[in-house]
């Protein structure tokens, strides 16, 4: 289902969708770690990779791919998701469990919504496995 009308309400960082059943409105944030990039989903089953520290993210623009999609811009310089008519229905249908299931990941991973201090850098360090 393609929505009737699509703003963007930068200041709130929120995508409004209005279809003819009703009006949703997604954040920036939920937006951005659902993202269908690669950087998000991986590229294949249990490649996903979390995303947190993007409760600040705003959507500094979208355009529209083909007749099919839109393409948003986050302004932590991500926009190498497309996300289909049918997967922002799905998303908007969806949000609640999402959201949730969401959340509960990042609890179980220890990490938080809350973004880093600019000057901050993380580097992670797996271990090699001994044979």
């Amino acid at each position: 289902m393609i929505p009737g009308d699509i703003k963007l309400h930068k200041k709130s960082g929120q995508l409004e969708l209005v279809y003819t059943d009703g009006a949703y409105t997604l954040s920036a944030e939920f937006l951005r770690v659902h993202s269908p990039s690669a950087e998000v989903r991986g590229h294949g089953v249990g490649q996903e990779v979390l995303q947190y520290g993007k409760k600040q993210v705003l959507i500094s623009n979208i355009e529209s791919v083909g007749n099919y999609a839109l393409r948003l811009h986050f302004d932590d310089d991500h926009n190498s998701g497309i996300y289909t008519w049918e997967y922002l229905r799905e998303l908007c249908l969806q949000e609640e469990a999402l959201w949730q299931k969401y959340l509960n990941r990042l609890q179980a991973a220890g990490q938080s919504r809350e973004p880093l201090p600019a000057d901050t850098q993380v580097v992670t360090i797996t271990p090699l496995k001994s044979d």
